[in-house]
């Protein structure tokens, strides 16, 4: 056979091989095509890195076991497994256990203090329908979270002397908010009486009735005073 012929043998011979390879090479490149997005490999994932939220759990943390333990079970261990933090975020954030547990205490009131917002708001309005304050206060009784929140605030008011304005301030704002149409003798005398039914609340099943209460707001502020203090 001359060379030509040889030659052109052997490349007739060489292409159904190289046909061959082609889909093969194709379907590799379909499978690559078709392959899931979960598959290639994501970049690391960056830890957010948000102080003031860190900050806010763990006070939040601490408020939660001043309601359920009282301020002076406070810990930094505690509030750390609370927060799902580090135990040195505690420190980090609040220099001692102390001003810790005042910036929870603190918590607590402005949140007793959106309650008395609502009381606020009736006195304004009619501040002699008594059945309606009733109602009001009978809500915040029957919410034990608030219910103890009150009363970690009058008992870290009786052993702290830093905390006594703190824990006085429900009772002095009730007391503003009542004198406007009672006079002060009353208002005490009320705030007093609410204070005595936030104690009941919490160490009973239920709350006094709101029959009850509306009764004894009427009796209270019907009350003879001192003319020194109408």
């Amino acid at each position: 056979m001359p060379a030509t012929a040889e030659a052109a043998a052997t490349v007739e011979a060489a292409a159904p091989a190289t046909a061959a390879a082609a889909p093969t090479a194709n379907a590799d490149a379909a499978t690559a095509e078709a392959a899931p997005a979960s598959a290639i490999p994501s970049p690391p994932v960056r830890r957010r890195h948000d102080p003031e939220g860190r900050r806010r759990a763990i006070l939040t943390a601490a408020a939660e076991l001043v309601i359920e333990n009282g301020a002076a079970a406070l810990t930094h261990r505690a509030i750390a497994k609370r927060a799902g933090v580090a135990l040195g975020s505690t420190t980090q954030y609040f220099s001692s256990i102390d001003e810790l547990r005042e910036a929870a205490l603190e918590l607590l009131a402005e949140q007793i203090d959106e309650e008395l917002a609502e009381m606020q708001h009736l006195i304004d309005e009619d501040g002699d329908d008594f059945d309606r304050l009733a109602e009001a206060m009978h809500r915040f009784l029957l919410d034990s979270r608030q219910v103890h929140a009150d009363i970690a605030l009058m008992t870290a008011g009786t052993t702290d002397a830093r905390m006594r304005a703190l824990a006085l301030r429900w009772f002095d704002r009730m007391v503003d908010m009542i004198a406007a149409r009672l006079g002060r003798e009353r208002a005490i005398a009320i705030a007093t009486y609410l204070d005595g039914a936030t104690m009941h609340a919490a160490l009973h099943d239920a709350p006094i009735s709101p029959d009850h209460l509306a009764d004894t707001l009427r009796a209270l502020a019907a009350m003879p005073t001192r003319p020194e203090n109408r």
